[in-house]
């Protein structure tokens, strides 16, 4: 049997690396940064233990390290609804192993790819990497020969193992470039969670401000604690104790407040979904601290991977925004605080408007400022592939 592991490096863009360790090996054992945790948030097992894949149960953070194991799609899209996995990069990897676990099992491959995109409609990674996994299946199947769906399902590990590989890289790139936006002695207001524990890598806007912290630019990290499933309560504050960061947890109502006391210097989110017009669908709250911190003057940096980006969603009208149950709002921790039959109001998230963002920071450069301009040109390639971040930002 063969365990792959997504394993987390902590260099640069050239030496991030994606680690598959065969089982019973000495590299079998999860090596990730300071942050660490002892189960690994995503784990594909080959036969004959397998197929499946082995996630983290994130819902259960920061009590325990527990694991959901699927060993069908059904059973895989019922975790991503669930926020078993989630994390628009991670969400993208786990999307392209379920195409695998179809092929492995010789289920209906396309009608598994369809099902997996659908489990979250705002996160666009997940279509994104079930896609990709999916193409490289029916371009093995191609082949002609007996053992032809045996070697389709390996390619679409092989697929998804490439989008893990590309994702702890990006990673590490979008650290390198982001933290030229981080001033000295910063106070950075976050939220949600968008560290190691929704990449291959370490994260996205976590990976900056882990960069800061590392580059002795990191003052204090105020972290949302982000309703409606406490994702900054319970996961990025998990991860900034782990990591060894200043931070301090704040009601999502509070950041107001400390931007008008001039608490904070910059605020870092991440995105699930970009549109072509530069507009950010992320965890919902995102909108009012943008709203907030173009009233008192602070930049507000979204970072996420080129993969990220809709090019097919011309702007915010074309993003549909994700309903979660009621329950999640009318209780808390099972236990009911509204009154019985009570309605909630519950998107997952909510968009911002391009003019609001500072830049955006990707694998691929600083988009400055954030426009269809500047991200057709993320998209097609347009940028310098090396040197300093102020050589791959795009003034328009």
């Amino acid at each position: 049997m063969d365990r792959y592991e997504i394993g987390y490096s902590s260099g640069t863009a050239r030496d991030a690396r994606l680690r598959a360790f065969p089982a019973g090996s000495r590299a079998g054992a999860v090596s990730t940064h300071t942050q660490r945790v002892s189960i690994p948030a995503l784990r594909w097992v080959d036969p004959p233990e397998g197929p499946a894949i082995a996630l983290l149960d994130q819902t259960r953070l920061p009590d325990a390290e527990t694991v959901v194991t699927c060993r069908a799609v059904p059973a895989l899209v019922d975790a991503v609804a669930r926020l078993v996995v989630r994390g628009a990069p991670l969400l993208g990897i786990a999307g392209a192993f379920g195409v695998a676990l179809a092929a492995h099992r010789d289920d209906d491959v396309r009608g598994a790819a369809a099902a997996i995109e659908r489990a979250r409609p705002t996160a666009v990674n997940l279509g994104w990497g079930a896609r990709r996994a999916l193409g490289a299946y029916l371009r093995a199947l191609q082949a002609d020969g007996p053992d032809a769906k045996r070697q389709a399902a390996r390619a679409a590990v092989t697929e998804a193992l490439t989008i893990a590989a590309e994702d702890a890289a990006a990673s590490a790139a979008m650290a390198e470039h982001g933290l030229a936006l981080v001033p000295h002695e910063a106070r950075v207001l976050t939220h949600c969670n968008t560290g190691a524990l929704v990449s291959a890598g370490e994260g996205t806007a976590f990976a900056v401000i882990l960069a800061a912290h590392r580059a002795g630019r990191l003052a204090r990290l105020w972290v949302d604690e982000t309703r409606p499933l406490l994702q900054g309560a319970r996961l990025t504050a998990y991860e900034a104790g782990r990591a060894g960061l200043p931070h301090a947890l704040l009601t999502d109502s509070a950041a107001a407040s400390l931007l008008a006391a001039g608490e904070v210097d910059i605020v870092l989110t991440g995105a699930d979904r970009i549109a072509a017009d530069g507009s950010v669908a992320n965890k919902v709250g995102t909108y009012g601290l943008a709203v907030l911190a173009h009233h008192h003057g602070v930049p507000f940096v979204v970072a996420a991977p080129v993969s990220t980006i809709d090019f097919a969603a011309g702007g915010r009208r074309d993003i549909k925004v994700e309903q979660r149950p009621d329950e999640e709002v009318t209780s808390f921790a099972g236990t009911p605080v509204a009154p019985p039959g009570s309605a909630a109001h519950n998107p997952a998230f909510d968009v911002t408007q391009a003019a609001l963002v500072t830049a955006l920071v990707t694998e691929r450069g600083i988009a400055r400022p954030v426009n269809a301009g500047t991200l057709h040109d993320l998209g097609t390639g347009r940028w310098p592939r090396e040197g300093a971040p102020t050589d791959v930002s795009m003034e328009r």
